[in-house]
């Protein structure tokens, strides 16, 4: 069963690419994507789609609170 995640605090600088590199070390990423404005500029989070809900603990534990890029993240459970 995948599993969303919420990715809050971003860089504004990072990319996707960057995003689905930070959660591969936990298992499978499906996709990564920063949520932008219309002219592409981001919005400062995002989702991550992992392919288990083991795998989606286990990045919520070691990634949430943790610096990505000068920015504490939150990486939580999507709604």
């Amino acid at each position: 069963m995948n599993k969303k995640l919420f990715v809050g605090n971003i860089n504004f600088d990072v990319k996707d690419i960057e995003l689905e590199e930070l959660f591969n070390p936990f298992g499978k990423v499906f996709y990564a994507e920063i949520v932008r404005f219309f002219d592409k500029k981001s919005k400062g989070f995002g989702f991550v789609e992992m392919e288990s809900l083991e795998e989606a603990k286990m990045a919520i534990e070691k990634l949430n609170g943790s610096d990505f890029k000068g920015r504490k993240i939150i990486v939580s459970e999507a709604r």
